[in-house]
């Protein structure tokens, strides 16, 4: 019975951490630029002495989905999106390097641009600052042009450039701080390829029909090992009734 029901149990602790991968997902549905975590069951069968009768199961991340999101105008200066493939650059709370497709940017109190989430834009010397102006403008090669204040309308001045990279996906791995960071914590060169479009935001890649359906498969395969258990139980009880009798 103890085999039976530690199988089971195994396969009820990997659905409940496949089930909060998916949840955090659908948290994620409305995150501007947010990029689905995936996840997979494996076997993983028992071996020692005799025949690996026994399989367990192991839930894996096996990485991130990198596709688009689809693109919302909002009008607003500060809210950029990534056309096609590429990646906007960021500054970790640690200090490294990393990237993201959210392009809610704001500029704060101290004059630095950042992203909703609060991290700084990077652009070609270190994080942005962004100088006081009356009008501010993000080019599709990432250039940020201001009207400082008081000025005519023609005095716009380039302040800097916002860090584009486009490393390959399969380089690419999400930190537990939601950002991108290529493997190895090496940099990614700057590429003049990718360009922004003004005014609009990327949402997130999330399909929340098929995370609320994966969401209850999931839930209806848990109740199933929790089933299996009790039958365990019972076949338990049943056996010990009949050790009695004898």
């Amino acid at each position: 019975m103890d085999r039976m029901l530690y199988v089971a149990m195994s396969g009820a602790k990997q659905i409940m951490l496949a089930q909060a991968v998916n949840n955090n997902n659908l948290a994620n549905v409305n995150t501007s630029g947010f990029r689905a975590d995936l996840d997979a069951f494996r076997s993983m069968p028992v071996y020692g002495p005799g025949y690996p009768s026994r399989v367990y199961t192991a839930t894996e991340r096996p990485g991130t989905d990198v596709s688009s999101g689809a693109l919302t105008t909002t009008g607003r200066e500060l809210d950029v999106a990534v056309n096609g493939t590429g990646w906007m650059t960021v500054q970790a709370p640690d200090g490294s390097e990393a990237y993201t497709r959210a392009g809610d940017f704001r500029v704060s109190v101290n004059g630095q641009l950042e992203t909703g989430a609060g991290h700084p834009v990077m652009g070609n010397g270190g994080p942005i600052a962004i100088p006081p102006f009356d009008k501010i403008e993000i080019g599709a090669d990432g250039t940020i042009s201001i009207l400082p204040v008081g000025q005519s309308p023609n005095a716009l001045a380039v302040v800097d450039r916002i860090k584009l990279v486009n490393p390959p996906s399969r380089d690419m791995e999400k930190g537990v701080d939601g950002l991108m960071r290529v493997k190895g914590q090496q940099d990614a060169p700057s590429d003049a390829s990718v360009n922004l479009a003004n005014g609009v935001l990327e949402s997130s890649n999330v399909n929340a029909v098929a995370a609320m359906v994966k969401m209850i498969e999931l839930s209806r395969h848990y109740e199933t090992q929790i089933k299996m258990m009790r039958v365990a139980q019972d076949n338990d009880v049943a056996a010990t009734q009949m050790m009695k009798m004898g």
